[in-house]
């Protein structure tokens, strides 16, 4: 259980939500654990096997405290809300904000911001934990063109070039990307990012782990009450989550990309559980899916100190905490996006 931004994360299996008067109370084998005046919270993030008293529920409505349903793996499943609620207001804020070619710019300046940074926080890690290893000169001319990247976004005047910004970052950090994995050579061997479909093994674990991201993303996005199809650096298209697309981008170097390296370089998983079709694509075992998704969950169990608020949160929050500093941006109560910036 973790209060954030006047939302209460509630995670621990077999806890009852109900209130007492105008408090809510978590309570866990009949025993209250945490008591939260109701005028404090914004919202209610409920993952598992958390059950809530309809009495709450009812309140919640009139206060408009939206409750958000999720499994355990963070997959959105309902959202309780009142008949008077900020989610309407929240969305046309959205699609205004989205159709606004400055301010859509400004966010999606963040959202490459944020990638480009963590990027070169990974090649800067990489060069620190693995400096007896080849490939050191490279890695560290990236890393520097990244922070000249980095620097390069505020002359970039619209969507457009920052799309373009976005791919030479790309381009330079997934240049020296087989430089990162240290192990199993001959089977993760990294040239070019293939997406649909992957072509080599390191990019079918790179591209499962990517869904898994936005699938995440999208539950987040969900759960605040915005809109995850319409986004601002990736373009609106039918069925595209292209707010979530934008969410995760933070996320890549130092949630997927890293876990990638470690499953590779650990020897968690190996050459034999990736089989290649005639086409050429190339598919994970379920043995090997399997290890991935329960090394995702663990690693995202991890706690983590986040550099805008000041406060440990485990990395699997991370993507609600980013939802709703995006959604009070998008409200007007922060100047600007702040994207989750690894150190």
């Amino acid at each position: 259980m973790k209060k954030l931004l006047n939302t209460l994360f509630v995670s621990t299996p077999g806890a009852y939500l109900c209130h007492e008067g105008e408090a809510v109370l978590v309570k866990v084998e009949h025993e209250t654990k945490l008591r939260i005046p109701i005028h404090g919270l914004g919202g209610i993030v409920c993952f598992g096997q958390v059950a809530c008293s309809q009495p709450l529920m009812g309140l919640c409505g009139e206060r408009g405290v939206l409750i958000s349903f999720l499994t355990e793996r963070g997959r959105f499943l309902a959202r309780v809300q009142g008949p008077v609620c900020g989610n309407v207001v929240l969305r046309r804020a959205q699609y205004r904000l989205s159709d606004d070619p400055v301010r859509s710019a400004a966010i999606a300046r963040a959202v490459v911001a944020g990638k480009v940074a963590n990027a070169r926080t990974v090649l800067q890690r990489a060069q620190r934990d693995h400096a007896d290893k080849s490939g050191q000169a490279e890695l560290e001319i990236a890393a520097t063109r990244l922070g000249h990247l980095i620097q390069e976004l505020d002359a970039a005047a619209g969507v457009d070039s920052l799309r373009g910004k976005e791919g030479d970052g790309a381009n330079t950090y997934f240049g020296v990307f087989d430089h990162l994995i240290t192990a199993q050579k001959e089977a993760f061997h990294f040239h070019v990012r293939s997406r649909r479909p992957p072509l080599d093994n390191i990019n079918a674990l790179l591209s499962f782990l990517y869904t898994l991201l936005v699938h995440d993303a999208s539950a987040a996005l969900e759960g605040v009450g915005l809109d995850p199809q319409v986004g601002f650096l990736h373009a609106e298209r039918p069925g595209r989550p292209s707010l979530a697309l934008d969410l995760i981008e933070e996320f890549r170097p130092f949630l997927a990309d890293r876990l990638a390296l470690s499953l590779v370089n650990l020897r968690q998983v190996q050459g034999k559980d990736f089989e290649a079709s005639e086409s050429g694509a190339v598919t994970m075992s379920d043995g090997a899916r399997k290890e991935l998704l329960v090394a995702y969950q663990k690693r995202k169990q991890e706690e983590i100190q986040h550099p805008f608020l000041g406060e440990s949160v485990s990395i699997g929050l991370l993507f609600h905490v980013q939802a709703l500093l995006l959604a009070r941006h998008i409200r007007g109560d922060l100047d600007g996006y702040p994207p989750f910036i690894w150190k």
